[in-house]
């Protein structure tokens, strides 16, 4: 389907120098409520299996806004290569834009999935113009939330699969290296200290070295902790959806387990969905139009009456671009 025949737009505007790429879903014209969809990365902003495109459609044809775009470095936008703990910048740009290009909005939701969700959780408490987030499969990685995951998720339901005891003891597979793969994994299950934090190069699927802290976090914070710092400081409404196939959904769970987190989790500002089929991607069509369902449904019959956003204005003008 083109552009022109679902109404989508193709729009650039500036981030700091940069020239970034999006499409706009303009929805109802006396639309209150407005989604702003970032993307993890690697990706950009059609998403995995079209996934924001039809997200984009979808909550369209409900009359609900949605812009998704590009950061710098990623897909079509211009600038350097970034990890997701330095979007801020893009993600404001992204919000100014959005405001400017449906004037009329009222409150502004912010959906992303994975470290998508990371970032938009480190971002919402900084912008009072950000009303509600959607978070899908939330990114907490470290080695000890990994361990336990597979712990959880994959070791305890192969330890009832028969076809997977015979493939061990009767199989090419060595015993003894299995044994010690296990044993190094409840190590680090229980042993090792969650160190993935903005310092570290490896802690997130679209990291690079280098990067800079976000602003205010010190170097060592672990990312579960500014995540829940950042849960905790935003006041807005929080719908989170996970995958019950998913390794990243199940550390999530696992990191999320503390008394502090349950206290956040247990707020009735913040709901829950878990999708117990479904991948990290959500790679059928089924599960993906459950996603946008839920989405839909949380911001059209749930949502609190939301307050007048102060305008944003920004200097730059949309430039034609591929709306796909």
């Amino acid at each position: 389907m083109s552009a022109r025949a679902e109404g989508a737009q193709a729009l650039a505007f500036d981030c700091e120098g940069a020239r970034l790429q999006g499409v706009l879903h303009p929805g109802a014209p006396a639309a209150a409520t407005g989604v702003l969809v970032v993307v993890g990365g690697p990706q950009y902003r059609v998403g995995s299996h079209r996934q924001f495109v039809l997200l984009g459609r979808a909550l369209a044809a409900r009359g609900i806004p949605v812009l998704r775009f590009d950061y710098r470095g990623l897909g079509d936008s211009g600038g350097e290569v970034r990890t997701f703990e330095s979007i801020d910048a893009d993600i404001r740009a992204a919000l100014d834009e959005f405001l400017r290009r449906v004037p009329g909005l009222q409150r502004v939701v912010i959906w992303g999935l994975c470290d998508a969700a990371s970032a938009a959780l480190f971002y919402a408490p900084t912008d009072a113009r950000v009303a509600g987030l959607v978070l899908l499969n939330p990114w907490v990685r470290s080695q000890k939330t990994v361990a336990q995951a597979y712990l959880r998720s994959y070791y305890v339901r192969r330890s009832f699969d028969s076809q997977a005891w015979r493939e061990l003891l009767f199989g090419s597979k060595s015993v003894l290296t299995a044994v010690v793969s296990f044993v190094q994994l409840v190590r680090h299950a229980v042993g090792a200290s969650a160190t993935s934090s903005s310092a570290d190069p490896t802690s997130g699927p679209g990291s690079a070295r280098g990067q800079a802290d976000t602003a205010g976090v010190e170097p060592a914070s672990p990312l579960v902790l500014r995540m829940r710092r950042g849960f905790a400081a935003f006041r807005g409404r929080i719908l989170i959806i996970l995958s019950g196939d998913d390794i990243t959904a199940s550390e999530f769970v696992g990191a999320s387990g503390s008394p502090e987190w349950r206290k956040l989790l247990e707020h009735p500002r913040v709901s829950c969905r878990t999708l117990e089929a479904a991948d990290h991607t959500f790679s059928t069509r089924a599960w993906r139009d459950q996603v946008a369902s839920w989405t839909g449904d949380w911001l059209q019959g749930h949502w609190p009456p939301g307050r007048v956003l102060a305008r944003a204005a920004t200097a730059a003008d949309g430039a034609g671009a591929s709306a796909a």
